[in-house]
């Protein structure tokens, strides 16, 4: 009779072992998705990301089906991770690729991850157009970052609204103090550039005028 036990208990185990491993295989193949997807989006090529962000929802999907009946595992804390990675790509893709007038983020709902983990993808954003107005800069069109750094303020004000203990916020603290470091750095970088820009206009104004 015992031994009848354990045997049950062991099978459950296992299935539950294998659905685990399985899981975080496809986590990990999440996160390089959409790492190589943000590498794309820099670097202009939009259909590519967007093919490998597609890609990234749909493993996710598949780790839901796998871990429908472990939420113990699916808790555990590496599937939110990948959503985190997911938001933070997503939000980024349509950020810089859509009009102001046109961009629409979907929420947690939508994009099927928690509240928790669409919170901390919002919270890696900024570093990733803090990147896009340094290229800016280089490009010598710094007042097009203007947009990006309003942007960044206001993900920094949603994520203030939640100051609630780590336990439930995993860590969403540390990243609004981050947040908040990379926006002021930005603003300097951005300020600067724009001083710059308007001085060396002036310079060549005069220039002109004397010559």
């Amino acid at each position: 009779m015992i031994y009848d036990i354990s045997s049950n208990i062991k099978n459950n185990f296992e299935k539950k072992d294998k659905g685990r491993e399985a899981a975080l295989s496809i986590s990990r193949d999440v996160v390089r998705n959409c790492r190589t997807a943000m590498y794309r989006i820099h670097n202009k090529d939009k259909k590519g990301a967007l093919v490998l962000i597609e890609e990234a929802g749909e493993m996710l999907q598949r780790i839901d089906d796998l871990l429908k009946d472990y939420p113990e595992v699916y808790f555990s804390g590496f599937l939110e991770h990948a959503q985190q990675e997911y938001v933070e790509c997503i939000v980024v893709y349509h950020i810089l690729n859509e009009d102001e007038e046109e961009t629409k983020l979907a929420g947690p709902e939508e994009l099927n991850v928690s509240d928790v983990a669409y919170l901390n993808g919002l919270g890696d954003v900024s570093g990733e157009l803090r990147r896009h107005i340094l290229d800016l800069i280089r490009k010598d069109s710094p007042e097009e970052g203007e947009r990006y750094l309003q942007l960044m303020e206001e993900i920094h004000s949603c994520l203030m609204m939640f100051d609630y203990p780590d336990a439930m916020t995993h860590g969403l603290r540390h990243k609004t103090d981050v947040t908040r470091s990379i926006i002021e750095k930005t603003r300097g970088d951005l300020t600067n550039a724009i001083r710059q820009q308007k001085l060396e206009k002036a310079m060549r104004e005069f220039e002109d005028r004397i010559g």
